[in-house]
């Protein structure tokens, strides 16, 4: 591991290589999750309304859980929780895989297995987050540490799906549910050979308490709740992407095979936001982090502007971009600002922002287009992402939070 150039350094730590494996397949297994649950569904006869009440089923239990998990995740041991959340997700995909492979499987069976996976992935992602500074001591390191996990993520977000889809063509969504199981299996097996660093003695608490400490650790940092109001107004705005995006390519741009294009500029681009991400840690991360997302949301203003798709695609690429750079800023932030006997509960504000904004988004810019037409409502909320970027900026505690905590700062404010 010598030869590593100092933006790789972080893989030499053993824990960091197994925590990395880890969260790598881990993603390959959630990504796998959303296409072969659906395809289970309509394996079985299920119609368009079944599949949306199986996903739905699956995701409102982890948009439930998460704020749940993260308390437990400052209570226990975060890696026990996550070993524990993987062989959860075993259990459960392994029973569903079961059930289809013998030809029983019915929607309510797969709705309540898919919402028994989405509690454990609420309870598995807040500690996922607070575990990494245990790992890698060095909070110098933590940025190069998030980039490359953003760059296993990436690879895993295009890998899953596609994986799954062949999987369900080849084979039938039983198999694929199969082998979804056998990657919560790895997933639990490497992060059972970790060996984080012990936390300190906590004192005794109940979990009302937990959880009201979570919620004033969370509120007395203004620049941490502003920021995150700040990404499920974004992730609200985003939808409109992704909820109108489809209809501008059927009616414009050539229909779902156009859009697999365009869409596939996102993993593309990611992975390079990833990898140059490792050489990024800038000393003003809310500033970064505001500002690079007028480059994420610059496809929503491509499809306005009704842009051909070869300019699509290079939005798309900027936006993963921009994307994975941002995040991997962010988590270094959080990382490095919040005190670790606090930072599964403060990361699940920031899980629980991430879920339950966007559904909404998706809910209503659909009606919105009815009114205003397509191309007005893009640029509408094209608007509102600069807006909200501005509004950010002008937040004094966004350019007063430095890459690295001030010994003589206080942290609240």
């Amino acid at each position: 591991m010598r030869a590593l150039p100092d933006n790789l350094a972080v893989l030499r730590l053993r824990d960091f290589r197994l925590l990395l494996g880890a969260q790598g397949i881990s993603v390959f297994g959630d990504r796998m999750v959303s296409v072969a649950l659906a395809f289970a569904v309509i394996e079985i006869g299920g119609s368009p309304s079944e599949v949306g009440l199986v996903l739905a089923a699956a995701t409102l239990p982890l948009v439930g859980s998460v704020l749940i998990g993260g308390v437990v995740g400052d209570r226990v041991s975060r890696r026990g929780l996550m070993v524990t959340a993987d062989l959860v997700r075993v259990a459960t995909q392994a029973a569903m895989a079961v059930l289809l492979l013998a030809g029983v499987a019915e929607v309510w069976s797969l709705a309540l297995l898919g919402g028994l996976t989405g509690v454990a992935t609420g309870f598995f992602n807040p500690a996922s987050t607070a575990v990494l500074p245990e790992v890698v001591l060095d909070a110098e390191k933590l940025q190069q540490a998030n980039a490359l996990r953003s760059t296993v993520a990436s690879a895993s977000e295009i890998g899953g799906p596609v994986a799954a889809g062949v999987l369900v063509a080849s084979v039938g969504a039983g198999y694929a549910i199969a082998v979804d199981a056998a990657t919560f299996a790895v997933s639990a097996a490497c992060l059972a050979l970790l060996r984080p660093t012990v936390r300190p003695v906590r004192e005794p608490s109940t979990f009302v308490d937990d959880l009201r400490g979570g919620w004033v650790a969370f509120r007395s940092r203004r620049w941490l709740w502003s920021t995150l109001v700040y990404f499920a107004f974004g992730n609200m705005l985003w939808a409109a992407w992704t909820g109108l995006g489809p209809i501008v390519a059927e009616r414009d741009l050539g229909g779902a095979a156009v859009w697999g294009l365009v869409m596939s500029g996102f993993g593309v681009g990611a992975l390079a936001g990833s990898i140059a991400a490792t050489r990024i840690d800038p000393d003003r991360p809310l500033v970064v982090v505001a500002a690079i997302e007028g480059f994420f949301m610059v496809p929503i203003a491509f499809l306005a502007a009704g842009a051909p798709v070869a300019l699509l695609v290079f939005a798309t690429f900027v936006s993963g971009a921009a994307m994975m750079i941002g995040m991997s800023v962010w988590s270094s932030a959080l990382q490095r600002h919040v005190p670790g006997e606090s930072l599964s509960r403060v990361s699940s504000y920031d899980w629980f922002a991430s879920y339950l904004f966007y559904p909404l988004g998706l809910a209503i810019w659909g009606p919105i287009a009815d009114v205003l037409g397509l191309s007005t409502t893009l640029w509408l909320a094209f608007g509102l992402v600069l807006a909200t970027i501005a509004a950010l900026l002008a937040l004094p505690d966004v350019w007063r939070l430095r890459r690295m905590p001030q010994a003589t700062a206080a942290e609240s404010g």
